[in-house]
């Protein structure tokens, strides 16, 4: 197989990459461009531990191939703080405990950035169900819930 060449946008920079047709945007990501945050957990699309958004879309990067990123701008965790500066989620993220083992913690800092982008002013059930798909094994929901409820306050100035 040939390498196709993409020319795209990742977290607000211009990037060029070479890459299998058969190789998901996980694995362009992770392999050629060296961006480890997201995290493959299951290869399917049903843990969300490797949400990114693509043209502000939440997408799992699993399921998605590293070709069809050409002319496209992808979010990822590491586009998240502002250089030392964390972002609201990722401090809030800390503050109430909200993760343990760390696999799901970027698919679920990108999706929550996500949903406060859309709805700076969610309730708990639609934090809770904008989340469905990203699954924990470790921390259970709440601290996770209530880290997103905070910051959502805080980024609202509430």
């Amino acid at each position: 197989m040939s390498q196709i060449h993409v020319t795209t946008i990742v977290n607000g920079d211009p990037v060029e990459y070479l890459c299998e047709p058969d190789e998901t945007v996980l694995d362009v990501l992770r392999d050629r461009l060296g961006l480890i945050g997201s995290k493959e957990g299951c290869g399917t699309g049903d843990c969300g531990a490797c949400s990114v958004t693509v043209d502000g879309r939440l997408v799992c990067a699993c399921l998605m191939l590293g070709a069809e990123m050409q002319g496209r701008e992808i979010a990822t965790i590491e586009g998240m703080a502002d250089g030392d500066n964390l972002h609201p989620l990722q401090r809030k993220f800390l503050e109430h405990a909200a993760l343990q083992c760390g696999i799901c913690t970027p698919g679920f800092l990108v999706a929550a950035k996500s949903l406060l982008e859309r709805n700076p002013d969610p309730s708990e059930t639609e934090v809770r169900y904008w989340l469905a798909g990203n699954l924990c094994r470790c921390t259970g929901y709440d601290k996770i819930i209530r880290a997103v409820m905070d910051a959502a306050a805080e980024m609202r100035g509430a």
